[in-house]
């Protein structure tokens, strides 16, 4: 394990305990020596972490602090490094260009061997040859999502039947060929889904829609089973 590597680990056990723990309970937890420990406290005092405390009486770290070059393990890094490559395959340019943006941000603050992990991951994401063209809905039903607006929809059912619907649209849904809008349906009174490829027209009102988005998403995911999202 790397010592940037037991540092973050360090730090995340910190915030766990709400009291005082003793240098031997973090030891024993980060199977490393006690004489480790007190050095791995004071290299993170010095960066600024405000761990009080001393030896024989335990550590508590003050809420508040964040050092910008240990946010992310090697497992995490991992997972930025692939759902960021997925969103540049597989949504739209301006989400796509903002993933791999995003990115670059997050290396610029690494540390030199963690940056090395990011610059070196060997998970990818494979070209998709049937991938639609979206473009041109997505980023504008994303804003009208961010705003809350309602949007005015020409819509094609599976059979091919055309409507016109005026929603709330609150969710986007990413799945591997198809992406589904999730909107409150003025027409239907209820919440409904609409696959972003059989929307032929679309207007986005300036007129916010009366009830709040994370409303709507409790609503939802209520009806659905899916359990509270954790970030």
């Amino acid at each position: 394990m790397s010592r940037t590597q037991r540092l973050l680990d360090l730090l995340q056990q910190l915030r766990a305990y709400r009291y005082p723990v003793t240098a031997q309970t973090l030891a024993q937890t980060l199977n490393i020596s006690v004489r480790t420990l007190y050095r791995d406290i004071a290299s993170l005092q010095q960066q600024g972490a405000n761990i009080t405390g001393e030896a024989g009486l335990g550590y508590v770290l003050k809420p508040g602090f964040m050092l910008p070059p240990l946010m992310f393990s090697e497992d995490e890094i991992e997972a930025l490094v692939l759902g960021s490559r997925w969103v540049a395959e597989r949504a739209d340019h301006h989400l796509g260009l903002a993933a791999r943006t995003a990115l670059q941000k997050i290396a610029a603050v690494l540390p030199s061997d963690l940056r090395l992990s990011l610059d070196t991951n060997a998970l990818l994401v494979g070209p998709d040859e049937n991938k639609p063209d979206f473009d041109t809905a997505l980023p504008l039903l994303r804003t009208a999502i961010r705003q809350e607006h309602k949007v005015h929809l020409q819509y094609a059912d599976a059979k091919g039947k055309h409507s016109k619907r005026v929603v709330w649209p609150f969710a986007l849904g990413f799945f591997e060929h198809v992406r589904v809008l999730v909107a409150w349906c003025e027409l239907r009174q209820e919440i409904r889904h609409f696959r972003t490829d059989r929307i032929h027209a679309f207007e986005v009102y300036p007129e916010r829609y009366p009830q709040r988005r994370q409303a709507l998403l409790k609503i939802w995911r209520e009806q659905e089973g899916i359990p509270e999202s954790s970030i």
